[in-house]
C-alpha cells in the first residue's frame, strides 16, 4: 500500500490560481545540503552520510534553540558551531578536513532542475525569490555558484530580524519585499517545519518532499506536495 507521500506526490496536481510569486527556502529546497560531506566522502568514507545528517540536525536545532534563548548569532556560526558538534560526536579531529568541509558549505550546488525552473517562472511572469535563515554573504555565495542570481527579484535573510524560522517575522519579509499579499505567494521548502510555518502565516505552501518524509503534526498544511522543484511550473499551470 503506497504511504501518503507516494500517493500525493503521484496524484495529479491542481494549478494553483492566483499566485504573483514564488518563494523559495534556499537550504535542501534549492541547494543541496550534503553536498559539502559527499565531495569529501574520499577523507570520510562511511562518515559522509552520517555527518551531513547530523550536522544538518544540529544546524537547525540550534536556530531554534537560539531563537527561544534570545541569543541570536548569524547562519555561518551556526553551520560552524553544528559542524563541530558532528565532527566531535564522530570522533574526527581534522582541522583542514573541517575547513574544506566549511568552504565546500559556502557554495553548495544547487539541484539539477533550480535553474530551468526558474527560468520557467521568470518566463511566465512570477517574480522570483529566496527567503532564507541563512546569513547574507553565504547566500550570495550560492546563488553565485549556481548562477541564478539575474532570475531573482530579492534574496531575503533573517539577519535582519535577528530571528529565525518559522517566526512569522520572517515570512513577512517576503510580503513586504515583494509588494504581493501572502495569499499570492507560493512558498516552496523541503523542511516540513518551515511548509507548516509559511502555510501557518497566510502562504500557499508547496511541500518540495525530496527525502520522503512523514508530514509534521503542526499547524499549516500544504496545498501540495513535489518530489523535487521540477513539477512546479505544471503545478502553476505553466506547463
Amino acid at each position: 500500500m503506497a504511504s501518503h507521500s507516494d500517493a500525493s506526490a503521484q496524484a495529479p496536481l491542481p494549478a494553483l490560481a492566483g499566485i504573483r510569486a514564488c518563494v523559495f527556502d534556499a537550504y535542501g529546497t534549492m541547494f543541496d545540503v550534503a553536498a559539502a560531506a559527499a565531495r569529501e566522502r574520499a577523507a570520510l568514507g562511511a562518515q559522509a552520510q552520517p555527518l551531513a545528517q547530523l550536522w544538518r540536525q544540529k544546524q537547525l536545532e540550534y536556530t531554534w534553540l537560539r531563537s527561544l534563548m534570545g541569543a541570536y548569532a548569524d547562519f555561518w556560526q551556526l553551520t560552524g558551531d553544528a559542524l563541530d558538534y558532528a565532527l566531535d560526536s564522530l570522533g574526527i579531529a581534522d582541522p583542514a578536513l573541517r575547513d574544506r568541509l566549511l568552504d565546500l558549505y559556502s557554495r553548495l550546488d544547487a539541484y539539477p532542475e533550480v535553474p530551468g525552473v526558474l527560468a520557467a517562472l521568470r518566463k511566465g511572469g512570477l517574480a522570483c525569490a529566496i527567503l532564507s535563515n541563512g546569513a547574507p554573504a553565504m547566500l550570495a555565495s550560492a546563488v553565485a555558484n549556481a548562477g541564478v542570481g539575474d532570475m531573482l527579484a530579492a534574496t531575503l535573510s533573517v539577519d535582519g530580524l535577528r530571528i529565525y524560522k518559522p517566526d512569522p517575522r520572517v515570512y513577512q519579509l517576503a510580503v513586504d519585499r515583494l509588494g504581493v499579499a501572502a495569499s499570492e505567494i507560493c512558498f516552496l521548502s523541503s523542511n516540513a517545519w518551515d511548509v507548516a510555518g509559511s502555510a501557518h502565516f497566510g502562504f500557499r505552501a508547496v511541500w518540495v518532499n525530496r527525502f520522503g518524509q512523514p508530514a509534521e503534526r503542526l499547524p499549516g498544511r500544504p496545498v501540495a506536495e513535489l518530489r523535487d522543484l521540477a513539477g512546479l511550473p505544471a503545478l502553476l499551470g505553466l506547463g
